[in-house]
């Protein structure tokens, strides 16, 4: 998926004012999959709402702390909890029809052995000549693998389900936007020398009461 162009990026502008920018733009790549992600059989919009997430992850990543409010750092673990989440339902549809396939791919040959065994003169096929094929126990375990991944795959849906709800419910897209356009106290050797104190009187405080 090609991502957004991010329009009006200021080379002698803040790194936090650009930044803005671009996760504003990510948030709403982001977005743009929903309603169409809530499908359990559009893969696709699964697939790039994951690499969405992890493009507006990686922003994140690297001015949340520095550039941002409060919250922005709460909206980068989200992010990374459905980035994950999604990855491993993209697993899922990536392994079933290697499954699938393979699967496929051991019947037919055990199909052309059972056929090879029983008379060339034969009307019909004895189902004995299918049994106790050289495949046999291979696909079968290949059959449970294939449930396993199936049933997985709608456990790990509910699970995005519940957790964009949660997002949604949260109000993430309005609060990210907000921490973004907020801008941390600036770190000066007055502050500096504040937190050092408040530190150390922690610190004492901790020693006094032990």
């Amino acid at each position: 998926m090609k991502a957004r162009k991010v329009k009006g990026l200021e080379p002698r502008g803040t790194l936090a004012d650009n930044a803005e920018r671009i996760v504003r733009v990510r948030l709403d790549e982001l977005q743009s999959f929903i309603p169409k992600a809530l499908d359990p059989d559009e893969v696709t919009a699964l697939h790039d709402m994951r690499i969405a997430a992890k493009r507006l992850r990686y922003v994140l990543e690297v001015t949340a702390e520095s550039c941002f409010g409060p919250y922005a750092a709460t909206a980068l673990k989200r992010t990374k909890e459905l980035q994950d989440l999604l990855g491993e339902i993209h697993d899922c549809d990536v392994q079933l029809p290697r499954v699938m396939e393979r699967m496929e791919e051991l019947r037919a040959a055990d199909a052309r052995t059972a056929r090879e065994r029983a008379p060339r003169d034969a009307d019909d096929l004895d189902p004995k000549y299918a049994t106790r094929t050289a495949s046999a126990r291979a696909w079968r375990g290949l059959e449970t693998m294939a449930i396993y991944i199936k049933a997985r795959r709608e456990l790990l849906f509910e699970r995005f389900l519940e957790l964009w709800t949660r997002l949604e419910r949260d109000g993430f897209r309005a609060r990210l936007v907000f921490a973004a356009s907020e801008r941390p106290e600036p770190v000066t050797p007055a502050s500096q020398d504040g937190n050092g104190a408040r530190a150390r009187a922690a610190v004492q405080s901790r020693a006094a009461s032990r």
